[in-house]
């Protein structure tokens, strides 16, 4: 109890360690009079002061606590007595003593603080090491996914896309006053043939408006057996020294072709001033036909023209829509590519023919 530590309840009733239980209770009576809260109300301290004296009051009533209490205050005063008797050399060795010992706590004390502090510091430390090596790993496997997919990246990129049915068709647009002779597959062949071999057979006229109302303009569909065939006629599109004067040439597929696309990007191919003559092309299927040769078509001496790869597919003349056999030296999954070929062609020419009537 804090009371009894800080004050001395004989203190506090003005009383003696041998002050009987009469004395006891009148000096309450006394002191409790001057300190009551009712008669000191203008003294902040008067309801402490009045509450230590019932706790003074009430310890000393209680045997027990009031024995304790009294063997301690005469430990204290023997403890006073028996110092106050010490000479003054035993008394700076006692004070000597003392301080030694708070020392010694004090050096404690200050230990474990630098250990707690040390230990704290050790895990800070760990805790960043932790994080930095977790920051590298983290890097480490960003590079090696980054690596993963250019290494897929590139797997991807060396293989060539497959042709598409459309892929060696092209498209012509041409106003008849200007190219009056190209209204048969003949006069388009023709035209055509220095840029390679053509399927003749499949090619589609559509003139607009139709006989017999003269006709205007006209739409051709034109396919090659030799992808570098139809990107040298696309590439010579409007080209007089070509006879493609007024002619707009482009891709049926209305895109150009992912093969093309896949030679821009690997660099075999490079598109320059003039589109690919006839020998150029007649190279070209040389070096497809020779699975060995990796040569590719040089320019003319007269004029530059386009190099294609040894790469682009040969194209074989593809199957009729009502042909019910398959043409010898061909497997299954060419002649389902020519067919799909046909087919689209087809749709074509109907959209085509479609859209004329609509606009007449």
């Amino acid at each position: 109890m804090s009371t009894e530590e800080e004050q001395n309840p004989y203190e506090l009733l003005g009383l003696s360690l041998e002050a009987t239980e009469a004395e006891i209770k009148t000096a309450y009576r006394q002191r409790s009079l001057k300190v009551h809260p009712d008669r000191n109300r203008g003294n902040p301290d008067a309801a402490r002061k009045f509450h230590e004296l019932n706790q003074a009051y009430e310890l000393l009533l209680d045997p027990l606590r009031r024995m304790a209490l009294d063997a301690k205050m005469r430990l204290k005063e023997a403890r006073k007595t028996r110092y106050a008797q010490y000479d003054s050399k035993r008394k700076n060795m006692l004070d000597d003593l003392e301080e030694a010992e708070r020392a010694v706590k004090k050096a404690k004390v200050e230990k474990e603080a630098k250990q707690k502090e040390m230990w704290r510091e050790n895990e800070r430390i760990m805790e960043e090491g932790r994080i930095l090596r977790e920051q590298r790993e983290k890097v480490l496997h960003q590079k090696a996914e980054e690596a993963e997919r250019r290494a897929r990246t590139g797997a991807d990129d060396v293989e060539p896309p497959s042709l598409g049915t459309l892929d060696t068709t092209i498209k012509l647009k041409y106003q008849l006053s200007s190219h009056p002779s190209l209204t048969t597959a003949e006069s388009i062949h023709a035209l055509l043939s220095p840029f390679g071999a053509i399927e003749s057979t499949d090619i589609v006229i559509s003139l607009r408006p139709t006989p017999p109302k003269k006709p205007k303009r006209g739409i051709a569909l034109v396919p090659f057996k030799q992808i570098g065939s139809a990107f040298g006629a696309v590439c010579a599109s409007g080209r007089a020294e070509r006879g493609l004067d007024g002619v707009e040439v482009t891709w049926a597929g209305e895109k150009e072709p992912d093969l093309i696309g896949w030679l821009k990007k690997m660099g075999k191919l490079e598109t320059t001033s003039r589109p690919l003559s006839r020998q150029d092309s007649d190279i070209v299927m040389e070096s497809q036909s020779d699975p060995q040769s990796q040569t590719v078509p040089s320019q003319t001496k007269d004029a530059p023209f386009s190099s294609f790869p040894a790469s682009f597919p040969e194209i074989s003349t593809p199957l009729s829509s009502n042909s019910g056999t398959k043409t010898p030296g061909f497997d299954y999954e060419s002649v389902t590519l020519m067919r799909l070929r046909q087919a689209e062609r087809e749709r074509l020419e109907r959209e085509i023919r479609e859209r004329e009537a609509q606009e007449e």
